[in-house]
Parts: C-alpha cells; structure tokens; sequence
C-alpha cells in the first residue's frame, strides 16, 4: 500500500479527526456477533445514543454510511405515490428528493437558494395546501452550503399535521443541539463520523411512535434496510439482523461517553465558539461568507472566494504545503466557495491553524490579507 501522510489536519465537514482513545478501541479482539458479550455492547451503545438523541423512542445502530439511514427512513414509510415534502437548499437535501423519486414516491420540493435557510411558514403554507403529504424531510445541517435549519421552529408546525417529520441529523449530532422528542422529530438520523468524532461507517436512527404506525402499514422496499428485522432481533436477542462493524460500534461507543463526559450543552457551546472564531477570522480577512447569517452553522462554515483564487490551487497549497485539508464547493457551487469543517474533536489550536494556513495560501496566490488569526484570537481569549 501506498504510504499516506497522516500527519494532515483534518479540517472537511466529515469525516473528523478522531481521538487516539477512540480508535485504540479498534484493536479490541473482535467478538462473535450472536454472542452475550456483543448483545451486551450493542444495547450498552444504543442507550447512550438516545440519551445523545434526547429521545425516548427506538434507536438502531446501522452498519452503513449516513446516506444508509436516509434511505432507510424513505423505503420504511413511502409507498408509491405517497407525497413526501423535501426541504432543499443543498446537495442533502437534493439527495432526499432523489431517494424518494428511486421509491416511486411523489416529491414536492420546497426550494431555497444555496446559502439561504428554510422558512418554518412556507412548509406550513404547502401542508396547508396538500393535507395528504406523508412525510417532511429536511437536512439539518446542509454541509453543502454552511447552512443550519431551524428544526425545532418546523418540527412545532409539522406535529400538528397528519405528516411525519424526518431529520437528518448526520452532521450535527453531538455538535449542535438536538432534542428528538423536544423537536416532535418522527425519524431522526445521524452518522458516526461528523460532530461524533468515530470513525466513518456505521449509523443511527431513531423511531417515534408515531413512525412506527406508519411503518408497520407500509411494505419496506429494502432487505438489508428493514428497520422491522432491525426491530424484532434487536427486541428478541439484542442483535442486528446481519453482520454489524464490530469495532466501528466498539469505536462508536467510547466515542459516545466522550460526548457524555463532555456534555452535551458544554459540546454546543465549543462548536459555537469555534464558529465564531472561524468566522471572525474569514471576516478579518476580508472574505465573504457564503451562508445567510441567520442561518449560518455551528459546524462548518463555507466563504466565497476572493476574485482570481482558483479553488483547485488554493486547497492543494493548503493540503500539500501546510498539511491542512479544506473542502471545495459541491454542484452549483463547486469552485466558487470553499468549506470548513469545525466539528466533533475540533480545539482552538486547530482553528487557529487553519486560518494561518489560509492567509499564506492566499499570499502565495497573490490576495494580500492578514488579520484573521489575531481576530479568531480575540474571540477564543474569551
């Protein structure tokens, strides 16, 4: 195999870096999955995933990515021709609108600008309109463009209508705050390797009462995706009904006790302060953000480049010359912003970092700026 750098400071909206705690973990022997011991794990990892959640409801661990779980919530609860509201203002929520079309379900897309966040009163407006919607999906946290959506403000007009409410939490559980059942979310899901700080690979979806009704009257599309045979070996024997990731749950469960240990109100709060560090340290450079400030999220942050700075060249300056791996724009944004990600494990010392590298990146490509470390400083001094 070829040799890789490992020394490059992971700064991408996922996957994250990951503590030497959490993969030590890794190299525990690897035991059977019919046994005590892993029905043991399994059960002892799913608890601390609700309480991550905030939910009293079901919690499955999946072995598969986040885009798994999104599958799985469609393919459990739309039928042909069902209407499914899509929230899309990014690449992920494209892909929701793109997993309901492979079901044969009818998509209604509520649209927004890349950069710009949902508005909770136009999703009450087309239920109003179309009271046979069965579902509403939104992302979160639309790492495509630095955009958080306001969950809780949609989940207080959903509950009212016979919908369900399906969140992809997958890159802001653990790092922005989430309550399940506070939020009235009916299907919520995450991935291991975003704000979680595990390594990539395995998933988690939580299942109201509410879902349930709805799932069990629906015929699942998938095999491997039935949550019902996830329900029923999970019920019976504490077991996944096909072979899981062994060490990724290994990994995923200590990686949950540092976010408990942590807290999760102490958790939002950092990534908050590493928002704003990085965000005051673009603005001191005199970049543009890409996100409406409303809107803006607490786990990665996406800026416009200035006029002349080729996107290619920039991050292979930054990736190559000072170690530090940034994200490009997806789709329609591709090579026009670039995108932090500041989540899961991230510190001061890592932002600070980043925005050094970035201005002498942007020197060495002819944008003269300074500032922004000493700006970020300031806010990290705090």
């Amino acid at each position: 195999m070829k040799r890789i750098n490992y020394d490059k400071l992971l700064m991408i909206p996922g996957p994250t870096m990951v503590s030497s705690e959490v993969l030590n973990t890794m190299a525990y022997p690897i035991i059977g999955h019919r046994t005590k011991e892993f029905g043991a794990l399994l059960e002892d990892t799913v608890e601390k995933m609700k309480k991550v959640f905030i939910t009293k409801g079901d919690v499955y661990i999946i072995t598969g990515s986040g885009t798994a779980v999104m599958d799985m919530a469609i393919a459990n609860t739309v039928n042909k021709g069902d209407k499914v509201l899509t929230i899309c203002n990014g690449n992920f929520g494209e892909r929701f609108s793109k997993i309901v079309e492979v079901y044969k379900g009818e998509v209604i897309k509520l649209e927004y600008s890349w950069g710009k966040g949902a508005r909770p009163e136009d999703v009450k407006r087309i239920l109003e309109e179309n009271p046979d919607i069965k579902a509403v999906t939104v992302v979160h946290n639309e790492t495509s463009t630095g955009v958080r959506n306001p969950i809780k403000d949609i989940g207080k007009i959903v509950k009212d209508y016979d919908a369900l409410y399906i969140v992809d939490t997958i890159s802001s559980l653990g790092g922005d705050y989430v309550d399940v059942d506070g939020f009235h979310i009916d299907i919520c899901i995450a991935g291991s390797q975003k704000c979680l700080g595990a390594p990539p690979g395995i998933s988690a979806i939580s299942i109201s009462e509410k879902a349930w009704d709805v799932i069990n009257s629906t015929e699942s599309k998938s095999f491997y995706l039935d949550i019902k045979a996830y329900r029923d070996r999970f019920e019976s024997k504490k077991e996944s009904p096909y072979t899981p990731a062994v060490s990724l749950i290994y990994a995923l469960n200590k990686a949950l006790d540092r976010v408990l240990e942590e807290g999760l109100e102490n958790r939002v709060k950092r990534h908050e302060r590493m928002a704003r560090a990085t965000v005051t340290g673009l603005e001191a450079m005199g970049i543009e953000l890409f996100a409406e400030e409303w809107a803006r999220s607490i786990t990665v942050t996406s800026a416009i480049y200035p006029h002349g700075i080729e996107d290619k060249e920039f991050r292979k300056i930054l990736s190559n010359k000072y170690n530090v791996v940034i994200a490009g724009g997806q789709g329609q944004v591709s090579g026009k912003i670039f995108r932090i990600g500041h989540m899961g494990e991230v510190k001061e010392i890592h932002i600070l970092g980043t925005l050094a590298a970035i201005e002498m990146a942007f020197k060495e490509l002819g944008y003269n700026t300074s500032g922004g470390v000493d700006a970020a400083k300031e806010i990290l001094e705090r």
